[in-house]
């Protein structure tokens, strides 16, 4: 049991008590890879007695060493995919929350497992994973269109803040604030905030917005979509704001020519949004949040090499996503220019 050595027997013992049972055993713990920011953990085990009994596959996802500071915790994150599981959203089922310290040594939770790749550049590269490409966006535009169908006020969401203005410009105000803890001089970044600034798109209704909806954060099988993955940034913003993030050129890989996430057209993506949401995609506001998005993701990478250059948690990957900038920031300057606005 690599990593997890320390709290077998608390752990067997907790489950045996959220899943009434008269006994459980663990049998495997392998580490997931593909989460920089949290630890997810498949867990394999028996289950003796109560609804549950027999041979369960599940997923611990806890905190990493270190975190990004627009993270949300687990427990709120264990919240929001109860809320988006109650809805239809094809999530893996959000089972169990563990709040007790003296278990693993942090808050995590427990889901159960789905099967499925989840790995954004293979999935772009390997035409066999997902089914039919265009039915698999198809599923995905479906998807958002139900994320967005929660809205606020929401009983179960209440730890969420409502935006108290333009969520574009809460989104710019704490991009420069992470910006300037930092201490990073990113004159291409600071631009692109400028330049959204003086170009907000009109005032959104506001939904829940998932915030990571990208290839690399769902998973997939042969057939087609089993999961939507990665909710610790979600909040209230505008519906837009996923759409742009979705479609980003950074979340492309290896094929930017398909740009609803490398996998296939944008239209045939907006068409099933509208036709789940009942809602016209705005496409200004849409390619503003494109812009968005490279800002968000070159502040992001800054802040997983800092995670490892601190020597809080050193890892390759983190390291290797601080090299992403000066690509995230041609891509501002050129999706910003005069010209290319314009034609926007």
């Amino acid at each position: 049991m690599s990593g997890l050595e320390h709290c077998r027997d608390k752990l067997q013992s907790w489950l045996a008590n959220v899943a009434a049972a008269e006994k459980v055993e663990i049998e495997s713990v392998k580490p997931l890879t593909g989460g920089a920011i949290q630890e997810n953990w498949r867990v394999e085990c028996v289950i003796d007695g109560g609804p549950h009994s027999g041979r369960q596959g599940f997923v611990i996802r806890s905190d990493a060493a270190s975190s990004v500071d627009s993270s949300l915790s687990r427990s709120e994150e264990f919240k929001i995919l109860g809320v988006a599981h109650s809805a239809g959203v094809t999530v893996p089922e959000p089972l169990w929350l563990c709040e007790d310290m003296e278990v693993m040594g942090r808050v995590f939770y427990v889901m159960r497992l789905v099967e499925g790749i989840g790995l954004g550049p293979k999935i772009v590269k390997d035409s066999e994973l997902g089914g039919n490409r265009e039915a698999l966006v198809e599923q995905l535009g479906r998807e958002l269109a139900r994320i967005h169908s929660i809205r606020p006020p929401h009983d179960e969401l209440g730890f969420l803040r409502r935006p108290d203005n333009h969520p574009a410009l809460e989104m710019i105000a704490r991009l420069r604030q992470h910006l300037d803890t930092l201490g990073e001089d990113r004159p291409m970044l600071e631009w692109g905030l400028r330049w959204a600034e003086l170009n907000l798109p009109p005032n959104p209704e506001i939904t829940l917005v998932h915030q990571d909806f990208r290839t690399g954060n769902y998973l997939v099988d042969e057939n087609g979509l089993t999961a939507i993955l990665d909710w610790e940034f979600s909040g209230w913003g505008d519906p837009m704001s996923d759409l742009g993030w979705f479609c980003a050129k950074c979340w492309r890989f290896s094929r930017p020519d398909l740009e609803a996430g490398g996998i296939a057209s944008r239209r045939i993506f907006y068409d099933a949004y509208e036709a789940g949401s009942g809602r016209s995609i705005d496409d200004q506001a849409v390619t503003f949040w494109e812009v968005i998005a490279h800002i968000r993701w070159g502040v992001i990478a800054l802040q997983q090499a800092h995670r490892h250059l601190s020597g809080n948690q050193q890892s390759l990957e983190l390291a290797l996503s601080g090299r992403l900038l000066p690509e995230l920031e041609f891509e501002v300057l050129n999706m910003t220019s005069p010209a290319a606005w314009r034609a926007a």
